[in-house]
């Protein structure tokens, strides 16, 4: 038999694995139960009224629940520089953990070439234990030459349209339009899913030195 525990948990690269609700297991079981029992409410009524908005915001909610509960890697305070400069004088740079890299550029993580998204997703413990690799991304890089690999979270919407999580059209179009200066030359990705504390005591610091040679005024920061 098996628990609703066991079952809720699964989502989260167990044999029901669905990277859009792996935060079920991070809810304890009413919340869990509490959360089934609404989206099941919602779908009976999308069947009377058609809106589908009301599903989408209840898997957000959901989401955020779970997302938010504190973890080892949260941090109360941080580093703050007031932004001075007005934005259409401001050169802008951009930094994903989206997994995004340019064809042909792949990072090839633990030297697998050509790996896809589903050995991403099954080789995610070993992700969240490698240290993690910068991909340099030119900015008049068409979408059609992106390409995106993430065992973290579902790429789908990504693939979709890359400017969900990697927004070099929005900035470009700011740009053109002159409510930013430029955008910078080059911007970044990287996988999310990955060592935190070499990250944050060491890489961090390399990667500081190549975005500086950006002479950015401000970075646009896209978590995934």
């Amino acid at each position: 038999m098996e628990s609703f525990k066991d079952f809720k948990d699964t989502f989260s690269y167990g044999k029901r694995n669905n990277l859009n609700f792996k935060f079920l297991a991070h809810l304890s079981e009413k919340e869990a139960a509490d959360f089934i029992e609404k989206l099941f409410y919602n779908l009976g009524e999308y069947f009377n009224d058609g809106e589908e908005g009301k599903i989408i915001q209840h898997i957000v909610d959901g989401q955020i629940k779970a997302y938010s509960k504190k973890s080892k890697f949260t941090y109360d305070e941080g580093p703050f520089a007031k932004f001075e400069k007005e934005l259409k004088n401001s050169r802008i740079g951009l930094i994903t953990s989206s997994g995004h890299f340019v064809a042909g550029d792949d990072p090839e993580p633990f030297g697998t070439e050509n790996m896809n998204q589903n050995e991403a997703i099954e080789r995610i413990q070993e992700f969240i234990r490698e240290e993690p690799s910068l991909s340099v991304i030119p900015k008049d890089t068409k979408l059609e030459e992106l390409r995106v690999r993430h065992g973290g979270y579902d790429i789908s919407g990504a693939e979709t349209n890359h400017n969900t999580v990697i927004p070099i059209e929005i900035l470009m179009d700011l740009e053109r339009k002159r409510e930013i200066k430029e955008v910078g030359n080059e911007i970044f990705s990287f996988v999310g899913a990955c060592a935190q504390k070499p990250l944050i005591k060491e890489i961090k610091n390399s990667w500081i030195e190549i975005i500086k040679k950006q002479n950015l005024d401000a970075v646009l920061l896209v978590p995934v």
